[in-house]
């Protein structure tokens, strides 16, 4: 490299480079070999540039290392759950948005395990991929009561609008899952898909779906549904406990409830189609479900039609005819109707059949005061020992000799 604008003072010449081959470097005339100037390093300005403390001292950050694993855990939810890469994204970030946050930074390690389900299952719900919280609690073998407040508690914090999905959104999937089936039990997905949504449709229409979880009713309409798609003998037979084994999947105990109240709905519209001569019972009514599932609205109509036409139970026509006559109930009496009222009614939410009684109001007893006197009698019962007599006896004495004073 030249040095512009000096001469060499020997020669004259202008051909000066910089001569950097020693630890200092030299500016040397090449045309005649003499040092110009020594010591180059002189020339730049005292004390060089301005660098900051921390730009010297700086260090890349390294994430936490409960950071790394909880990453590493949501990403192996992901795979385990086949989902694309753009819901693995936004669980990581989801993930690290959470792990960072103030609400999160002091809680235990196993709420923080918890948290990467939480994210994994808010992304899928974002992105239109249906799952339910049990199915995250089953992987991360955690209560699911524990992984809902969590979620609804990252959800508030993290101000991330999540989308509530139905049932009948995570059926298909729950169906597929339940193929895997010797071929003799195998049945298209989609018509088990088609008719397991109808059964979860009459059952959200008749309130067996309320404040219930769903994976229950999802597991009792796919067994319902396989079983009234080939009405035979050997399905008939069948039980729930069989189908989960075969199937693989694990069976709840409330499924079994849930097959019991579903198959209690068909029975109430069996009765109710024309054609049918036979009594409707649970044992016959699957091959009945086809039929009422293709007109449910028709028979729903005609089956709440004739339980309000019908009179009560262990009720005459007489005594009918009796509390018409009488004076009409009021405005607030109807308001309150009486406990149990949806033991008399057809359909009715599972909060009303099954209520919990409510303990009484004990009337608070205003005519005690606390200054009522106690009789000889009365007081006698409460003394049970000798020595308690003796003191009964001294305090008696003592009392009228205060009263004589």
């Amino acid at each position: 490299m030249s040095a512009a604008g000096m001469r060499c003072p020997a020669c004259g010449s202008t051909n000066i480079v910089d001569d950097d081959l020693y630890s200092q470097a030299q500016l040397v005339c090449v045309d005649c070999g003499s040092v110009v100037s020594e010591g180059v390093l002189a020339n730049d300005p005292v004390g060089g540039s301005d660098v900051s403390f921390s730009r010297t001292t700086a260090v890349a950050k390294r994430p936490c290392t409960n950071l790394i694993k909880g990453q590493q855990r949501v990403k192996a939810i992901c795979r385990i759950l086949m989902v694309n890469r753009e819901i693995e994204d936004l669980s990581q970030t989801y993930y690290k948005m959470a792990y960072e946050h103030k609400a999160f930074l002091k809680v235990s390690l196993q709420k923080k395990e918890i948290l990467t389900g939480c994210c994994v299952l808010l992304s899928c719900r974002q992105l239109n991929w249906p799952i339910t919280v049990g199915t995250i609690s089953c992987l991360l073998d955690a209560d699911s009561m524990a992984v809902g407040a969590i979620y609804q508690e990252m959800v508030k914090n993290l101000s991330i609008e999540a989308p509530i999905i139905n049932v009948t959104d995570v059926i298909e999937a729950h169906c597929h899952d339940s193929l895997d089936v010797p071929e003799e039990l195998a049945e298209n997905s989609r018509d088990l898909t088609k008719r397991a949504v109808a059964l979860v449709e009459l059952a959200a229409d008749s309130w067996i779906v309320t404040g219930r979880k769903p994976i229950p009713i999802m597991m009792a309409a796919t067994y319902l549904a396989w079983q009234s798609l080939k009405p035979n003998k050997h399905r008939l037979k069948f039980s729930l406990d069989k189908f989960c084994q075969v199937a693989k999947v694990k069976k709840l105990k409330s499924a079994m409830k849930r097959v019991a109240e579903i198959k209690e709905v068909l029975c109430k519209l069996g009765k109710e189609i024309p054609w049918v001569r036979e009594t409707v019972t649970p044992d016959n009514v699957i091959q009945l479900v086809e039929c009422i599932l293709q007109n449910r609205y028709a028979l729903l109509r005609r089956a709440m039609r004739t339980h309000e036409d019908a009179p009560p139970e262990g009720t005459a026509s007489s005594q009918i005819s009796e509390c018409a006559d009488q004076t009409p109930i009021t405005s607030f009496e109807s308001q309150n109707p009486p406990p149990n009222w949806g033991k008399r009614v057809l359909f009715a939410p599972p909060c009303v059949i099954n209520a919990k009684k409510r303990r009484a109001v004990q009337p608070e007893h205003t005519d005690v005061t606390g200054d009522e006197e106690i009789s000889d009698s009365e007081i006698d019962s409460y003394i049970r020992t000798p020595q308690e007599a003796r003191d009964f006896e001294v305090n008696v004495c003592k009392y009228f000799v205060l009263m004589e004073m």
